[in-house]
């Protein structure tokens, strides 16, 4: 079925505003990232969307009785088929709200899952959501993808509806994770080769990487001309995509674009995240991409910079943070973005949509990969071919003697090619 063909899910998008919760955000922003979340799944339809003002969550239904009548003569006014719950939910409130409503139910962890497997690529990526789902699918006693399985096969790995089944279900499901896990450890094993190949090339990788929907694929794309998807949608894009791109130095640098962050990603998701963010890891620059005009730009980097501690990548490479979408400020604003960073070295303003600021960025770029280069003597044997042309191709080489028992190489390089020479 062509996509334009599927049929439609009219949806509501409800941000329970829990006032004892001490991770409480604000509400509106958060329920229009909400919105925004539900946009990124092309099967659905957002009809409305409310902030529920909640003084305390009730153990079996989530909202009080007369909250859940007041909503449901609203959805039953607009004919709504899902209800997407900006928060967890447990299985006795979903199976007793879906009762009340006579709809469909999805959580935040739910619609992550949902949006993970609709852009998951690469085999690593789709298998780490396939789990995460599996992990998460186990722990509910309703069948959380039924209503969009019959649209897109989306991941409804269970089988039909009904209390009897559940023992059944929890089978089929530990059955299938144990082939998954076999399935991940050959794709891991794979991806272990492919990053070794990588090691052999002497070009460093330079990683986008930033809230979701912050302009990353937009300047992915303007940086390398290649075509990833850039829309204004959260979760854009989830697999790393590389590309090689010339500096204006004359040097070449590999660009990875990556999968947005999100404050508040479940637990079940973070080794699927993980895996989407493997080139980050062997990151030698990282950009950290901002959507400056954006409400809410201070709370979303610092969600950035948290994961970034929390995956051991923020004490290892330099960071430079580029501060994009100037082009929607109003000039005052903008004048104050551009006043900011010409005072900083490692802050940069720009439109990627425009290309205001990119060349600057660009030599930022170049600047920070040159580290300070030492001079070494290296002893080659005549097998060590491979390890020899990486040198050349690296051009670090400044002699080449030629002995009886192979090659005395002297090199002038930076640690961070040292390291990559080490690692072949």
């Amino acid at each position: 079925m062509l996509e334009h063909d599927r049929p439609v899910t009219r949806a509501w998008v409800l941000h329970p505003d829990l006032k004892s919760d001490p991770t409480r955000r604000a509400a509106e922003p958060a329920l229009e990232e909400a919105v925004s979340l539900a946009a990124a799944l092309p099967d659905l339809e957002v009809v409305g969307s409310d902030v529920v003002r909640l003084p305390k969550v009730h153990p079996g239904t989530l909202f009080g009785k007369g909250k859940i009548d007041e909503l449901k003569a609203v959805f039953a006014g607009v004919e709504i088929e899902l209800v997407l719950i900006d928060g967890p939910v447990t299985p006795v409130q979903q199976r007793n709200l879906e009762k009340a409503w006579g709809v469909k139910l999805l959580d935040r962890t739910g619609l992550i899952l949902e949006i993970f497997s609709d852009r998951a690529r690469t085999s690593e990526g789709v298998l780490q959501v396939e789990m995460a789902a599996l992990s998460y699918q186990r722990t509910r006693l309703v069948r959380a993808w039924t209503h969009l399985e019959r649209q897109r096969g989306g991941l409804g790995f269970v089988g039909g509806p009904g209390e009897t089944q559940i023992e059944a279900d929890r089978r089929a499901i530990d059955e299938q994770l144990g082939r998954l896990r076999k399935q991940l450890a050959k794709v891991v094993k794979t991806r272990e080769l492919h990053r070794a190949s990588r090691a052999k090339v002497p070009f460093p990788i330079v990683a986008l990487v930033g809230y979701t929907n912050a302009g990353k694929s937009t300047l992915f794309n303007r940086l390398t001309g290649a075509e990833v998807l850039a829309k204004d949608m959260l979760f854009a894009t989830l697999d790393p995509t590389m590309r090689k791109i010339l500096l204006p130095s004359g040097d070449e640098v590999i660009m990875s674009d990556t999968v947005g962050f999100i404050s508040d990603l479940p637990t079940e998701l973070v080794a699927a995240f993980r895996a989407t963010l493997e080139e980050v890891l062997d990151a030698d620059l990282i950009l950290h991409v901002r959507d400056i005009s954006h409400a809410q730009t201070d709370e979303q980097a610092e969600d950035v910079e948290n994961i970034l501690q929390s995956l051991g990548i923020a004490e290892e490479a330099p960071l430079i943070e580029v501060w994009n979408k100037i082009d929607q400020l109003p000039p005052e604003a903008k004048d104050g973005c551009l006043t900011k960073a010409n005072r900083r070295d490692d802050l940069f303003a720009i439109s990627a949509v425009t290309g205001e600021g990119i060349d600057p960025l660009l030599d930022a770029v170049v600047a920070a990969l040159k580290d300070p280069r030492s001079e070494e003597l290296l002893a080659l044997d005549f097998s060590d071919g491979r390890k020899r042309a990486w040198l050349f191709d690296a051009g670090v080489v400044t002699d080449d003697l030629q002995t009886e028992q192979g090659h005395n190489m002297t090199v002038f390089w930076t640690a961070l090619q040292k390291e990559r020479f080490r690692r072949l």
